[in-house]
């Protein structure tokens, strides 16, 4: 049985860990309020976005946008949205375990696949594998829209020059507090939309648009994907929170029971050690009257 001293060392350091933990939850808690307002407010501005998307295209006659092009996908480039910190439970190893099974079905189809990394903890994960081409870290913290647009123009790019020819998103999709959901969405080519694609939602008529719908279309395009990436790093940044704070509870709930656990152990240790001396006092006592 482990000395008195040692356990309430034991004690004393599980108690500063529960405070630290505590804490932690407490600013997660704060953080996640500012940012789950942030990827509320964005939500509907992206509804909106691919409404008049869709309601332009519904006007082309066909495509004709480089954006647009769906060729043969030889090379795939995945795009995985992590954190810059750990600590949320296995919220980026999700992250990371749904981008690898992703790209193990591309190669099982012959396809080449490579990763662009937005996020400390899945840049650094993908560059041990080889198949990292960009790296963006130190950025989901303080994280804007020229941030997004730089990264939706980069894969752009690299689509328009034939170095790829399609590209996904893998991100972790906030659906409460408790539940972030790993997400795989297409981001390129751009999917056009068709007529009678969606629901409808109130009366509807002929628009006459200026500039015309294919100098719309040129202008929304890239637009769209820098929503879409956008996005993608709101939702990011909720879930991480949001891991993050039920990680942090779950940690404070296992420092009470492990100070539970090793307060009956001390008090056990104590009451051995309280049976020990007057065993040695009734001991000596007996020798005195022999």
């Amino acid at each position: 049985m482990p000395s008195l001293k040692d356990v309430q060392r034991k004690i004393s350091g599980v108690k500063k860990t529960s405070q630290i933990t505590k804490a932690m939850n407490m600013v997660a808690s704060a953080k996640l309020r500012g940012a789950q307002e942030r990827m509320q407010t964005f939500r509907p501005y992206k509804a909106k976005f691919n409404e008049a998307m869709a309601s332009v295209a519904g006007h082309l006659a066909g495509g004709g946008f480089p954006l647009m092009e769906v060729r043969p996908a030889q090379t795939v480039e995945i795009i995985v949205i992590t954190a810059d910190r750990g600590l949320c439970g296995s919220f980026n190893a999700n992250i990371i375990a749904r981008a690898e099974n992703e790209a193990k079905a591309l190669e099982a189809e012959g396809k080449k696949v490579r990763f662009v990394g937005v996020g400390k903890k899945g840049a650094r994960y993908f560059k041990k594998t080889g198949k990292l081409r960009q790296a963006y870290e130190d950025i989901m913290g303080t994280f804007q829209m020229f941030n997004a647009r730089e990264i939706a123009q980069d894969s752009a790019r690299a689509f328009l020059d034939g170095e790829i020819d399609e590209c996904r998103l893998v991100y972790g999709q906030f659906v409460s507090v408790v539940t972030q959901k790993p997400t795989v969405e297409r981001l390129l080519p751009i999917a056009g939309v068709e007529e009678g694609d969606g629901e409808e939602t109130g009366p509807g008529g002929d628009f006459i648009y200026e500039p015309g719908p294919e100098e719309i279309m040129d202008v929304l395009l890239p637009l769209y994907l820098n929503v879409m990436v956008y996005h993608a790093m709101l939702e990011v940044s909720a879930s991480e929170h949001a891991a993050r704070m039920t990680a942090m509870d779950n940690a404070t709930n296992a420092c009470k029971d492990m100070i539970h656990d090793l307060t009956l152990l001390y008090n056990k240790a104590r009451q051995a050690g309280i049976t020990a001396e007057l065993m040695d006092i009734v001991g000596g006592a007996e020798a005195l009257k022999g």
